[in-house]
């Protein structure tokens, strides 16, 4: 399987540039393996086998365990997640499914999750999702194939 094109990144190496620099940011002041499963949530709503490959490896590497990584999509259902990661993660399904309800992010999901986290680690929270939610959508629209992008 090949791309439909080049990666829109590697065509114009200064979106790469600032994308990057976006996620470097975004890894300063919470936890890489919540933004792990965070990526890792995003990439399965939307459906980017490439995100879906990469981050798990990417969490594996930071410590963490298949068990909670296999439960990422039914997080709802699964004990292995704390009170802050399960916020992220309904924030993060909010944030990436915007279209899906008449108030995309509910007052609920918002408060929980501004009772773990502070307006600074809201703000690398929201970033960190709308970054993984631009790769997605980048990857889904040229059908980049699963592992060309190496961890």
């Amino acid at each position: 399987m090949h791309a439909r094109m080049n990666h829109p990144v590697m065509v114009l190496p200064e979106a790469m540039n600032h994308l990057q620099s976006l996620g470097n940011l975004t890894k300063q002041g919470l936890p890489e393996k919540l933004l792990e499963l965070v990526h890792l949530r995003a990439s399965q709503i939307n459906g980017c086998s490439v995100c879906v490959d990469m981050h798990p490896k990417i969490a594996r590497k930071l410590g963490e365990t298949d068990e909670r990584l296999f439960a990422v999509s039914a997080w709802r259902d699964a004990p292995y997640f704390s009170d802050a990661e399960r916020a992220a993660l309904a924030l993060t399904e909010a944030v990436t499914r915007l279209a899906d309800r008449e108030d995309p992010v509910p007052d609920a999901i918002w408060n929980e999750a501004a009772k773990h986290f502070d307006e600074r680690e809201l703000a690398t929270l929201i970033l960190s999702i709308a970054t993984i939610n631009v790769w997605n959508r980048l990857n889904a629209t040229i059908k980049m194939p699963v592992g060309v992008w190496k961890v």
